[in-house]
């Protein structure tokens, strides 16, 4: 595959990093609030769900690390080996975030969210290892991601299971 090349400034770059993530934030929230009620407040959901309250500034935090490690990504080396493949899986995960919210919330359908995360999750971890290989902090500002992705899939999963 062709290497991504390009090395934007750190303006540029600021730019280039918030735009994925701000586009998937904004379409989770457009299909999520409309189906918060009555939907999703009339599941049955599992034991360990956290207070409503508890998920935007999880997913602001996240979303945070996410732009800051991709910063770091697109402000490295433009030759580094594995750069352009990096680029790339973090770009589907992205995608796949947004596309759970479309299949859960959206959808109102717990097992097209488990699809989604079971797609979501390796490559989550091969964004993950991709950054590393790169630049380490920015592979290691992803973990808090990835952990919370392995409970939200528990999360999913018993919501589909309770409401099956």
């Amino acid at each position: 595959m062709t290497p991504i090349r390009f090395r934007p400034g750190p303006l540029v770059a600021v730019g280039l990093a918030v735009l994925p993530v701000a586009i998937a934030g904004a379409l989770g929230n457009v299909v999520t609030l409309p189906a918060l009620v009555p939907w999703y407040a009339g599941l049955a959901k599992p034991w360990f769900v956290p207070p409503n309250g508890l998920f935007a500034p999880a997913w602001t935090f996240l979303y945070l690390t996410m732009i800051v490690a991709f910063w770091r990504i697109l402000r490295s080396d433009a030759d580094a080996p594995g750069r352009g493949a990096a680029i790339r899986w973090f770009l589907v995960q992205i995608s796949l975030n947004a596309l759970w919210s479309i299949a859960f919330f959206g959808l109102h359908s717990p097992p097209a969210g488990l699809v989604v995360l079971a797609l979501l999750l390796p490559a989550i971890v091969m964004t993950i290892v991709g950054f590393a290989r790169v630049d380490r902090p920015a592979g290691l500002l992803l973990v808090p991601y990835l952990a919370w992705t392995c409970f939200a899939t528990a999360l999913n999963l018993g919501v589909w299971w309770l409401n099956r």
